[in-house]
């Protein structure tokens, strides 16, 4: 199985339809609305951990405020609208983890820390996954997912699911990010008016206003590293077939993978530690034997970067002038703390991916989102796709009404995935993206990772003509399945843009020690201040 996607691949197309990004983009933001002091704001998992071992903080407690800030930020004050569903048994939850900690010691650093996850995760219990669809109300998986089940065994709280761009963006060629039937749109925390990218959108937007100690997103071309990005996250997405897909909503067999989204690298190496690992139920995990580790926080250390060979993307289309000015920055940065930049090492191939990746998805979407449905219980009225879009045409009012179905459409009558079209698609996609791609490029140059911006500072939501992308990286590492890491690098009038390290497959532990000393040099993450629209000054 698989999951989730972004808008990221139509960067390279879309990037100048940014300056159509309306009147509202020329407003000079007002006062910031009055928002309650939070206690436990911008507070990394690793505090939260030493306080409940310490005896000084309970996860009854942190559980609870929590809940509070949802009920403050969320659903009232700035009305972010990035929480789909509350677990209603996460104080009992929390409450069972204190009496266990108590009585035989943590489970380790996740022990009674609250996370939230996307709506495309299936979880077994009081809440639904309905990937953000009208057509899945009352869904009730039999099992929880894989990565549900490994956040439970880590002793995590399961505080809710986050909104998503509907089918994590995979409806419709001319949607809008972090808009959902079931769940309506997520607005992004740094200015209101402006969007939280998709798809992991509402798990990015409350990451960002800390409504949850650190998230799990997912993402098949951008779905992680897009929102991060755009909501001043570091999001990780992982080498397909480090985490399972095992009980996710697919898209994607060949790209698909969730990961952890957070505040800080620290709070990301920590997630994915809980989360990575082998599973019987997903194959492509087998590939992972031997290269998981317990504790991606060793590789966290100072100087990481002193030495490295990081190779810099140049042929960069969509993104503005100011984007690119904090590019450059980040750049001397990395040469600060001891990098060896090795300029313009773009693969001619990357340029091609957009057809043959668009193939492979179409077909993929068909069979997986068939399997998935099938095993669901007689309670959903769906069970293929072409159900659901048989759906969202009886029910256009709701699911319809900003945007269309195209894609389901366009992947509805592929056929199998033993035809050759399929095959020759994903041949093409893994050469140009790994053999004569991200492979290559580094064996040549003998690179520890490559460097671009993961995308523009966020556009004004638009739900009349949808989204107005401003640049995109995912692309290379999506396609290749691939990890990458996007880091915040610094602001455009305020709005946060991050920076992409990406590598080799099963490189995780390298690019986190990169990013890590790229953090802490920067220094670059503010708090959101949930501004009516984006401070346009100088």
């Amino acid at each position: 199985m698989a999951h989730d996607l972004s808008p990221s691949r139509r960067d390279l197309f879309v990037g100048a339809a940014a300056a159509s990004i309306g009147l509202a983009a020329l407003r000079t933001a007002s006062a910031a609305p009055d928002v309650r002091h939070f206690e436990y704001d911008e507070v990394s998992v690793a505090d939260l951990a030493e306080r409940l071992r310490s005896g000084s903080l309970y996860s009854r407690v942190i559980t609870s405020k929590y809940l509070e800030r949802i009920a403050d930020i969320d659903r009232k004050g700035p009305a972010i609208n990035s929480v789909i569903e509350i677990n209603p048994d996460a104080i009992e939850i929390a409450e069972a983890l204190d009496r266990e900690r108590r009585d035989k010691g943590p489970r380790g650093p996740l022990h009674g820390i609250p996370v939230l996850i996307k709506d495309n995760i299936d979880t077994r219990d009081k809440m639904q996954t309905t990937a953000g669809s009208l057509a899945l109300v009352g869904a009730k998986p039999s099992k929880d997912s894989t990565v549900a089940r490994k956040l439970r065994e880590a002793g995590a709280v399961l505080l809710g699911k986050a909104n998503l761009s509907e089918w994590a963006n995979f409806r419709g060629s001319n949607s809008t990010s972090g808009w959902s039937g079931r769940g309506g749109l997520t607005r992004n925390p740094y200015a209101l008016d402006r969007n939280a990218s998709g798809s992991s959108s509402g798990t990015a937007a409350a990451v960002a206003a800390s409504l949850g100690a650190v998230g799990v997103g997912t993402e098949t071309d951008g779905s992680i590293v897009s929102p991060s990005s755009a909501c001043g996250l570091v999001g990780l997405k992982p080498t397909v077939g480090l985490v399972s897909r095992a009980g996710i909503i697919p898209i994607s067999e060949s790209q698909d993978t969730a990961g952890p989204m957070g505040r800080t690298v620290r709070d990301v190496a920590l997630l994915l530690g809980a989360i990575a690992g082998p599973d019987a139920d997903d194959p492509a995990t087998n590939d992972s034997r031997g290269r998981v580790e317990a504790d991606y926080t060793k590789h966290l250390v100072p100087l990481g970067l002193k030495g490295a060979r990081i190779g810099i993307l140049r042929k960069l289309n969509g993104f503005g002038d100011r984007t690119l000015v904090v590019y450059e920055e980040a750049l001397r940065s990395l040469r600060r703390e001891g990098a060896v930049l090795v300029d313009s090492v773009d693969p001619p191939g990357f340029a091609e991916l957009d057809d043959p990746e668009m193939t492979v998805l179409l077909y993929e979407f068909r069979a997986g989102l068939n399997a998935y449905l099938a095993k669901l219980g007689p309670r959903v009225a769906v069970k293929s796709l072409a159900d659901v879009i048989d759906f969202n045409l009886r029910n256009r009012d709701k699911e319809l009404a900003y945007f269309g179905q195209d894609l389901m459409v366009k992947a509805e009558v592929k056929g199998p995935l033993s035809e050759k079209a399929y095959r020759d698609a994903r041949d093409r996609c893994r050469r140009l993206a790994r053999r004569e791609g991200i492979d290559e490029v580094m064996e040549k140059n003998k690179l520890d990772a490559i460097v671009a911006p993961t995308g523009g500072p966020a556009w004004v939501t638009d739900l009349v003509n949808g989204d107005h992308v401003a640049g995109g990286s995912s692309t290379p590492a999506a396609v290749a399945g691939y990890p990458a890491i996007t880091v915040p690098m610094g602001h455009v009038y305020g709005l946060p843009v991050g920076l992409t390290f990406f590598g080799k497959a099963w490189s995780e532990p390298t690019l986190l020690k990169l990013a890590y000393a790229f953090e802490e040099a920067m220094k670059a993450r503010r708090s959101p201040r949930f501004l009516p629209t984006a401070e346009l000054r100088g």
